[in-house]
C-alpha cells in the first residue's frame, strides 16, 4: 500500500472541514443523526490519481473517491461504477461547495447504534480492509 503525502493529508483535512461546514445544519436537524459522531475521512489510499477511503458522518458511512485536483468536474448526481479489489461499487458525484466535490458510495445509512467516533472509525477501518482486499475465487 502506498503512503499518502503530506499534501494529500492536508487536502483531505480541508475537504473534511468543508464537508462538515456544508452539512452541519442537516446533521443537527436530521432525525437519524448520531450526535456522538462528526465528519471524518480516514483510511485513504491512492487509487490511480484519486484517493479512496471512508467518509463518516453523523448519518452515514460511505466510500469516497477524491479525484485529483485537475480532474474534470462532474455534475452533481453523475454516476459511475468503480472496480475495487473487493468488488464493484456505484458512486455518485457530490458537490460539497462551489470548489469541492467527490465521488461517494453510501454503504451504511444508520449509525445510530455507534457509541463514539472511535467506534465508527474502527468500523470504517474494517470496511476498508474488506473493500481493498481482493475477493477469493469461488
Amino acid at each position: 500500500m502506498q503512503a499518502l503525502t503530506p499534501d494529500d493529508y492536508a487536502r483531505l483535512q480541508r475537504l473534511r472541514e468543508r464537508y462538515h461546514a456544508a452539512h452541519a445544519h442537516a446533521f443537527k436537524v436530521s432525525a437519524g443523526g448520531n450526535p456522538r459522531l462528526s465528519v471524518d475521512m480516514l483510511c485513504f489510499q491512492p487509487l490511480g490519481a484519486a484517493l479512496c477511503g471512508a467518509l463518516i458522518t453523523p448519518l452515514t458511512l460511505s466510500l469516497a473517491l477524491v479525484p485529483p485536483g485537475d480532474a474534470t468536474a462532474q455534475a452533481a448526481g453523475a454516476q459511475c461504477t468503480v472496480a475495487l479489489p473487493g468488488g464493484r461499487y456505484p458512486f455518485i458525484a457530490e458537490w460539497i461547495d462551489d470548489d469541492s466535490w467527490l465521488w461517494r458510495c453510501e454503504l451504511l445509512d444508520d449509525l445510530s447504534d455507534l457509541s463514539s467516533l472511535e467506534e465508527a472509525n474502527r468500523l470504517a477501518q474494517r470496511l476498508m480492509e474488506q473493500v481493498m482486499a481482493a475477493q477469493a475465487d469461488e
